[in-house]
């Protein structure tokens, strides 16, 4: 049996909840001949916001990609809507900031490598060397960023000519051990993703592990989230916990902890370039 060819396009949208908003999607996608291949929405009515991701197909020779948007654009304002509308499977330009631990930072590689998550991962940037070789064997550009007190202006203002000339959408904070400003975190708002383990805000500081372990926890959990001004506290993309006991060891603790914190980051990441996550005040819908 032949197949035809076809060309694939997610839309993702959020706007006020109101009657007819999937009538009037599902139409404009029937008049421009696509067909819905996955679709997934949710009404807050709590809030009172309707949100939706819908992946579609269509003949290639039909509508174009610029078309289809300056098409939906008429009925994106009718309905003020936000929206986005993207070629499936479009590999997003991503940033990665380590400092030492690269457990995070292997896993993003791997995964870009294997196509297993839809990035380029353009550049990497550390303040520390430990993660060079590394980033070179991916001959991807490595940026060396050493960060002090007097020189985090600068190292900011560095950091964001990078993003403008890899041309970057999502910067991914995998284990970067140092603060953003407030500065640098408004002007990356919306594009940033941090992760980090889920015993804050109980046990800070040096060896978080080592703290939980000498208190006896029970569970062992990392979080993803975008970055704001609010250290460790922006809206939550994605979580992991996993149960412990007595028998863990406080090296099996930070053994199950990176574990924790690849996967929630990983997941993070895939459903923010897939187009599944939207936000919604300080707390986020994830469409998957």
């Amino acid at each position: 049996m032949e197949h035809t060819a076809t060309s694939e396009h997610v839309l993702t949208l959020d706007c006020r909840e109101s009657p007819g908003i999937v009538h009037a999607i599902s139409g404009f996608l029937l008049d421009h001949g696509c067909d819905i291949i996955d679709n997934k929405q949710y009404g807050d009515r709590g809030e009172g916001h309707f949100f939706m991701r819908v992946h579609f197909s269509s003949a290639p020779e039909s509508f174009s990609t610029e078309q289809l948007r300056r098409d939906f654009t008429v009925l994106a304002e009718k309905w003020q809507m936000n929206w986005q509308l993207e070629p499936h499977g479009r590999k997003r330009r991503v940033l990665v900031m380590v400092s030492r631990m690269g457990h995070c930072l292997n896993d993003l590689l791997f995964r870009a490598r294997t196509g297993d998550i839809p990035v380029e991962i353009v550049a990497v940037v550390s303040n520390h060397r430990d993660q060079e070789g590394l980033v070179q064997w991916h001959d991807i550009p490595f940026f060396h960023l050493p960060v002090t007190k007097d020189s985090k202006p600068a190292a900011e203002a560095r950091l964001l000519e990078i993003v403008d000339e890899f041309d970057v959408e999502l910067v991914v904070l995998a284990r970067y051990m140092q603060v953003l400003s407030d500065g640098l975190s408004a002007k990356l708002a919306g594009r940033t993703i941090n992760i980090h383990h889920s015993f804050l805000p109980s046990f800070k500081g040096a060896k978080p592990y080592h703290q939980a372990y000498d208190r006896g926890v029970k569970t062992v959990g990392a979080t993803a989230h975008y970055v704001n001004a609010e250290l460790d506290e922006g809206p939550i993309i994605s979580q992991q916990v996993i149960d412990v006991d007595h028998t863990y060891t406080a090296d099996d603790l930070v053994a199950v902890g990176r574990d924790a914190e690849c996967a929630a980051l990983r997941n993070a990441v895939r459903w923010h370039c897939e187009g599944r996550v939207l936000l919604l005040g300080n707390r986020t819908v994830v469409l998957r």
